[in-house]
C-alpha cells in the first residue's frame, strides 16, 4: 500500500508535464493498493504474538520480491526504453531500483518521461530506508553473516523493546529525510534544475546511483557538484544508528571503528589513484583527484554513479575498480557489498591464527570494537565469505552460459551481488547499460541483486528442503 502511495508522485509529475505515462502509474497504483488492502484486512490481528524465526526468514525475502514485482508495473506499461514491453527488462529495472543497485536497461534518460525518472529515484530511496530497517531489526536476530554484533533494541522481538524500537525507527526516518532534503538543496543551489536535484538527492542518500542523464554525474561539473555528491554518498554509507547516537548527544558517535576503517581505506585508494591519473598525464591535479574521489567512493559505497568512463583509464584502473566492487560500506547503512566490518573480523581472525602458528602456547584474544568475538560470530562471517564467492562463481558461469564474455560476466556477477550498478567492459561498463543482455541473463542478475541485498542466507534458506518441514 505504501508503494501504491509512492506511485502517486510520479503520476502527478507526468500529468503536469503532459506525458501519457501517467496512465501506467495509475493502473499500477490501483493494482498494488488492492493487493495491499486485501492482505491487510485478511490478516489483521493475526500477528499479535510476533514472528517466529521461520516466519521472519519467510517474510523478509517475500516482502522484497513482492514490492519489486508491483514496482515493475510502471516500467512495463509505460513502455519507455523497454522493448516490446519486456517483462525481463521491467523486472530488472525495478529490482535494480529497490535493491539500490543502479544497473539499468534504459537508454535515452535525458528524454525519458519525468515521472519514470522520478519513480526510479523513489524506488531507490525506498530500498535504502528498507535495507536500513532490515539490517538493524531483522538480520541481527537471524544471526546472518556476523550481524549478531549489531544487535540492538530494534532486533529484539519482545514487547518490552517495542517502544524503543519505534523511537529508533522514527529518528532514523527523520534523519534519512533530513539528509535527502539537505542534498536536494545543495544540488539545487550548486546549479542543478530542481527536478534533477530531487532525483539525485533521493539516489545519493540511498547510495543507489540512478541518474536522470545518460552521462550520470559527468553531466554536472560546475560549482563543486561532484564533490558534494561524493560527500552525500559517504553520508549514506555510514551506519544510521550512529546518526541516532549523534542526535542524542554523543558527539563522537561517527568516529566508529567501521567508519574509521572505511575512511582510511578510501583515502589511501583515492590518493594512489589520483596520483596515478595525474602523473600519467590523463588529468590535471584537481580533475584527477576529483574523478578519483568520486568514482572510488561511488563504487565502494555501491552507489554506481560515474563522472567518466573509468574503464578507459587502463588495465590498472580496471583491476582496481573490479576489486573495489566487492568491498561495500558499513553495516546499518544504505550501502551493499560484503561490508567493512566483515573484512575487519576476518583480519582479526587471521591475525590470531598467524600468531598461534608462531607461538603455539600463546593466548591471543579475538575482539572487535572492544567486544569479544565468539566462535559463532566468526563462523558466521567465514560462512558468509564462502557462500558469497560460491554464489559469485555460480553467477559468473551462468552469465557466460548465455554467451557473454568473461569480463562482462565476472563484473556483472560482482556488481549484482554487491549492488554496485555498472560493471566493466564495453557492454555494461560506466558508459554502457544492460539492455543488450539476453533475457535469461537479466533474470539471473535480478535474482543476484536480491540475493546480495538480503545478505544471501535470508534467500538461500528458502531452498533448503528442511526449512519447509513442520
Amino acid at each position: 500500500m505504501a508503494t501504491a502511495g509512492m506511485m502517486v508522485f510520479p503520476m502527478l509529475v507526468d500529468v503536469y508535464s503532459g506525458s501519457p505515462a501517467w496512465r501506467a502509474f495509475a493502473v499500477a497504483s490501483v493494482f498494488s493498493a488492492g493487493i495491499g488492502a486485501s492482505l491487510t484486512f485478511r490478516n489483521r490481528g493475526s500477528l499479535r504474538a510476533g514472528l517466529t524465526l521461520r516466519q521472519a526468514f519467510m517474510l523478509t525475502p517475500l516482502s522484497w520480491f513482492s514490492v519489486a514485482a508491483v514496482s515493475a508495473m510502471p516500467f512495463f506499461f509505460s513502455d519507455y526504453g523497454i522493448v516490446s514491453r519486456s517483462l525481463a527488462d521491467s523486472v530488472f529495472e525495478a529490482v535494480s531500483g529497490i535493491t539500490t543497485t543502479g544497473a539499468t536497461v534504459i537508454a535515452g534518460l535525458d528524454d525519458a518521461p519525468p515521472g519514470l525518472l522520478l519513480w526510479r529515484a523513489i524506488l531507490q530511496w525506498m530500498g535504502g530506508i528498507g535495507i536500513i530497517a532490515t539490517a538493524i531489526a531483522i538480520l541481527p536476530a537471524l544471526g546472518i553473516g556476523g550481524m549478531q554484533l549489531f544487535r540492538t533494541e530494534s532486533s529484539d522481538r519482545s514487547e518490552k523493546a517495542m517502544p524503543r524500537v519505534r523511537q529508533i525507527a522514527k529518528t532514523i526516518g527523520a534523519i534519512y529525510l533530513g539528509l535527502t532534503l539537505l542534498a536536494t538543496l545543495t544540488y539545487w543551489l550548486a546549479g542543478m534544475q530542481l527536478f534533477d536535484a530531487v532525483a539525485h538527492a533521493l539516489t545519493s542518500i540511498a547510495t543507489g546511483g540512478y541518474s536522470t542523464s545518460d552521462g550520470s554525474f559527468g553531466t554536472w561539473e560546475a560549482n563543486g557538484i561532484q564533490w558534494f555528491a561524493t560527500a552525500f554518498m559517504l553520508a549514506g554509507s555510514i551506519p544510521f544508528v550512529l546518526y541516532v547516537r549523534l542526535v542524542a548527544g554523543d558527539h563522537m558517535a561517527l568516529w566508529d571503528r567501521q567508519v574509521r576503517t572505511m575512511l582510511t581505506f578510501l583515502a589511501l585508494v583515492i590518493l594512489l589513484m589520483g596520483l596515478w591519473l595525474a602523473l600519467s598525464g590523463q588529468y590535471a591535479i584537481e580533475p584527477a583527484f576529483r574523478h578519483a574521489a568520486f568514482n572510488v567512493v561511488s563504487v565502494v559505497t555501491t552507489t554506481g554513479y560515474a563522472t567518466v568512463d573509468y574503464a578507459a583509464w587502463g588495465n590498472v584502473a580496471i583491476g582496481v575498480f573490479f576489486g573495489l566492487t566487492f568491498i561495500g560500506g558499513c553495516t546499518g547503512s544504505t550501502a551493499g557489498g560484503i561490508k567493512i566490518f566483515r573484512f575487519e573480523v576476518m583480519a582479526v581472525m587471521l591475525k590470531a591464527h598467524f600468531m598461534r602458528l608462531l607461538f603455539p602456547r600463546g593466548v591471543f584474544p579475538r575482539s572487535y570494537a572492544g567486544r569479544p568475538l565468539d566462535d559463532e560470530i566468526i563462523g558466521s562471517v567465514v560462512a558468509f565469505f564462502a557462500v558469497f564467492f560460491m554464489c559469485y562463481l555460480f553467477l559468473t558461469i551462468g552469465l557466460m552460459a548465455f554467451g557473454l564474455d568473461f569480463l562482462t560476466s565476472a563484473s556483472g556477477a560482482a556488481t549484482a551481488l554487491s549492488n554496485v550498478g555498472p560493471g566493466l567492459g564495453d557492454i555494461i561498463g560506466p558508459a554502457g547499460n544492460f539492455s543488450s543482455l539476453p533475457d535469461g541473463a537479466k533474470w539471473l542478475l535480478s535474482f543476484g541483486m536480491l540475493l546480495g541485498r538480503l545478505e544471501l542466507f535470508t534467500v538461500l534458506v528458502l531452498f533448503v528442503p528442511r526449512f519447509w518441514r513442520s
